[in-house]
């Protein structure tokens, strides 16, 4: 029982340092546009996000219990699978992070719950309606939805101001999108920080200390908590990539691109659907850059980026599966 104790404190400290590097790895999906189009001063763009980050994680639970219950058997998850899937996304961060790559934080985390499990398990503790209709189809959908509905956003306001003067309709849209960036923060929390709820709450239920993926009032402040104080470090290697090396950003292509992604965010959380904010917001950065032309964006860095989303699933669960066999050697189980 001790031992079973001692694990437990040890997910919930794993899961906590996840949600804080969530926070500033993900810092530039909330700001990087608002900064980079200098409609908010790097400072007061990141308290905001902290602030909205924090109020976001309130907005529901739908999210956290796809993770604690939709992906994975209960009954065949221990405490070791758990730090397993924290190990390999956290490990995944990391890298990403110091490459100054966008890389999706939820799609780490759920590649290092898969494979902890796998090995683990078997693939017969896989939930594969979860897999397939929550994580795959939404991973390769959400893109596609950033991707149009930003610049289709951004052709309807090239129509509507059309015969407008671009500098005075830059400083609107200075404006503005300081409301965008904020509802931007608030989706990121939405759907960020219900992640780390959702693998904290599958800890609790399978040592007992719960009796059903409900999420307890205390995870979702400390979740909360986290993840807008990893916002509010920022996360400077990445803003610089989503804010200036993906697109030459001007007031209202941030205003579309933060408006297209922080829609969609918000709406998949309502569904429990753990979209990647990175994703979202990325594509959805190329698609306004992409109203301009082909060569409004820079295909070179964005092929970088895609690799790495490709990349992400396999590789933090790759670590996952590595971590829980180190661990499993060692006698954790």
């Amino acid at each position: 029982m001790q031992g079973l104790t001692v694990l437990l404190v040890a997910v919930v400290v794993l899961a906590v340092f996840f949600d804080y590097i969530n926070g500033f790895h993900d810092t530039a999906n909330a700001i990087a546009t608002s900064v980079a189009t200098r409609a908010l001063h790097p400072r007061q763009a990141i308290v905001m996000a902290a602030a909205f980050n924090f109020i976001g994680a309130f907005a529901g639970t739908a999210v956290a219990k796809t993770i604690g219950s939709g992906l994975v058997q209960e009954a065949t998850t221990t405490q070791t699978v758990v730090i397993a899937a924290l190990l390999g996304a956290i490990a995944w961060n990391l890298l990403t992070w110091l490459l100054g790559l966008p890389s999706s934080s939820s799609h780490a985390l759920i590649g290092g719950l898969l494979g902890a499990t796998l090995v683990a398990a078997g693939a017969g503790a896989f939930k594969l309606d979860g897999i397939v209709g929550k994580v795959l189809v939404p991973m390769v959908m959400s893109p596609v939805l950033g991707f149009i509905g930003a610049f289709a956003l951004m052709l309807s306001i090239y129509w509507v101001f059309r015969h407008a003067q671009r500098r005075p309709l830059s400083r609107v849209f200075r404006r503005i999108q300081v409301l965008s960036a904020g509802f931007m923060a608030f989706s990121h929390g939405s759907n960020d920080a219900q992640k780390t709820m959702g693998i904290i709450t599958l800890a609790l239920f399978t040592a007992g200390v719960i009796p059903d993926v409900t999420v307890p009032v205390w995870v979702i402040l400390i979740s909360a908590t986290a993840l807008s104080m990893g916002t509010a470090i920022g996360g400077w290697r990445i803003m610089r990539t989503m804010g200036r090396r993906v697109v030459d950003l001007e007031p209202v292509h941030g205003f579309a691109a933060e408006t297209t992604s922080a829609t969609i965010l918000f709406a998949t959380a309502q569904f429990g659907i753990p979209v990647s904010t990175t994703h979202v917001i990325s594509s959805a950065i190329m698609g306004v850059g992409t109203s301009r032309g082909a060569r409004g964006v820079r295909w070179g860095v964005a092929r970088d980026i895609l690799i790495a989303w490709v990349l992400t699933l396999p590789a933090a669960g790759l670590v996952a599966a590595l971590a829980w066999i180190v661990l499993n050697a060692v006698g954790l189980r």
